[in-house]
């Protein structure tokens, strides 16, 4: 799992380019929720596919120049 995590980024990653802030915004809300699943739990010994995916150095990268421009528009606007 942990090797096709950095894929499927790549893969997705035009679309990252273009719409990552809302996407990424909406994603960590929804594995953050109240009634979500534990991401990492250490006493029964389980990873879930989204540590993966909130650790990857390679998200941020990626969803970065449409987060800066979030930013940016949100200032001027």
């Amino acid at each position: 799992m942990k090797a096709l995590v950095p894929v499927a980024i790549l893969v997705s990653s035009p679309v990252l380019l273009i719409a990552g802030a809302p996407i990424r915004r909406r994603y960590l809300r929804y594995i953050y929720r109240e009634d979500a699943p534990q991401i990492l739990n250490k006493e029964r010994g389980q990873v879930s596919v989204h540590y993966f995916v909130v650790t990857n150095p390679l998200l941020g990268w990626i969803c970065w120049p449409a987060e800066a421009l979030a930013r940016l528009i949100s200032r001027r606007g």
